[in-house]
């Protein structure tokens, strides 16, 4: 949208104060080769009423997940947010903070990423997170790049099924430091092939495994740490928040960095972004900890304190020495998840993650009665699962939409030539109704009938 403020009199004035007598005239040093020459196909400009009519009504052909029953997921979740949330974000001093360049006069600001950087450590099991990265894929490389600073190695084994659009994200980032990508396959329960990572692993950096993984299940976290660190590399893993009140943190299970997406506390689906990556890690690496880190202290009177500290990005550092370019943090997207958390506290995050796990698990018994439709994997998991179809997946959520259900990502579509063409990734948030699943299933359930 482009809102042109002067009338044909002030362009006048302006065109005579510098000595012009027309648009074209002032132009007219330019080589003719270098002007258009002739008019643009454009529509006569419109009143603002005008135009808000017209945008509403084109807004209006969209259908969006707050119009129909969400089980999309592949890493962006349609969770609950708390109705007071998005208020106090709303508030002028969280919502005008982008990255103060005297961040020690914005002690408010300072204190509330402190307090979110102390409730991603004790989520985690880890001894220290930042302020936040721009996204679950940005997290990923970062990540990366931290193992292979404390190594000094350049490669990573990329364990069983990460989700593939962070893995394209990684494979960007790669090429520059020049770091190897090793692939570990998944074994037929839809876990990682634990033998694979292991030979794998040797002189590499880090192994990289999601919990839960892309397709939902739950990986065994310390038996990967322990082939991680008998080959002398670090284990990254991708997790989700939202699990961690029914799984333990990974870092507690031997996990050295953890990195995840936190969009589905507290954030909006927001078109695809903006999204907030989380990242954490032992003390130990902590001076390779890339963007903004708060720390506590004491002013010079003795008050507690809030300041950026230990920065390892380039515009703090010599280019050689840093770990990273990243220049800022996602502030409001990071606050948002923060009073989230405080607002479930460990019983309310431990009570919406026992209802996903629950919803999932009757939604998927529920699609496996569907004529035909056959679970993926085996392996336990946590609220997303993976289902077969008798007909192609595609065309079943095509139909399901029509019905006003987002029945899921058909997996083809991120993972072409997997072997899962038929299959179906389903994701079942707290928000989701006996009722809203049964409809679903029907709707699938139909959908396979129209198009097999």
């Amino acid at each position: 949208m482009e809102f042109a403020p002067h009338t044909d009199d002030d362009v006048a004035q302006m065109l005579a104060v510098i000595g012009r007598s027309s648009i074209d005239d002032l132009f007219a040093h330019l080589p003719a080769a270098a002007r258009f020459g002739g008019t643009l196909d454009m529509p006569a400009g419109l009143s603002e009423a005008a135009l808000l009519r017209e945008t509403a009504a084109l807004a209006g052909r969209n259908r969006h997940a707050d119009d129909m029953v969400c089980f999309l997921g592949a890493g962006a979740y349609d969770h609950h947010i708390p109705s007071m949330v998005w208020p106090l974000l709303m508030r002028g001093e969280f919502l005008t903070s982008y990255t103060p360049y005297q961040p020690e006069l914005s002690q408010g600001v300072l204190q509330a990423l402190f307090e979110y950087q102390t409730m991603v450590a004790e989520l985690t099991g880890l001894d220290v997170s930042n302020a936040s990265l721009y996204d679950g894929g940005s997290a990923l490389p970062e990540a990366v790049s931290m193992a292979a600073g404390a190594t000094g190695r350049d490669a990573v084994v990329i364990a069983g099924a990460v989700n593939p659009l962070y893995l394209q994200v990684l494979a960007t980032a790669a090429v520059g430091p020049g770091i190897e990508i090793r692939r570990a396959g998944r074994t037929a329960a839809g876990t990682v092939d634990a033998s694979e990572v292991a030979r794998l692993a040797q002189g590499a950096a880090a192994v990289a495994v999601q919990q839960p993984n892309f397709f939902g299940c739950i990986e065994d976290v310390p038996a990967l740490a322990e082939i991680a660190h008998a080959a002398g590399a670090k284990l990254i893993v991708h997790t989700d928040l939202t699990a961690l009140g029914v799984l333990e943190g990974p870092g507690a299970l031997g996990a050295d960095i953890v990195v995840g997406e936190g969009q589905s506390l507290g954030n909006h689906l927001n078109f695809g972004g903006p999204y907030v990556g989380v990242i954490a890690c032992r003390r130990d690496d902590v001076r390779r900890l890339p963007g903004r880190l708060v720390g506590e202290t004491v002013d010079r009177r003795g008050r507690r304190a809030f300041v950026l500290t230990l920065q390892a990005r380039e515009q703090h550092i010599r280019r050689e020495k840093a770990t990273s370019n990243i220049c800022t943090n996602q502030t409001l997207n990071a606050l948002a998840t923060a009073i989230t958390l405080a607002w479930l506290g460990p019983a309310g995050l431990r009570e919406m993650g026992q209802a996903c796990l629950a919803k999932a698990r009757y939604a998927r018994e529920r699609l496996c009665e569907v004529a035909g439709a056959t679970p993926a994997f085996e392996a336990a998991h946590f609220k997303e699962f993976c289902v077969r179809l008798p007909a192609d997946p595609v065309r079943v959520a095509e139909h399901a939409a029509a019905d006003g259900y987002l029945a899921g990502v058909p997996v083809r579509t991120l993972l072409p030539g997997d072997g899962l063409d038929d299959g179906l990734l389903v994701a079942v948030t707290e928000k989701r109704t006996r009722a809203e699943i049964d409809a679903m299933v029907e709707a699938v359930a139909r959908a396979c009938k129209a198009v097999a």
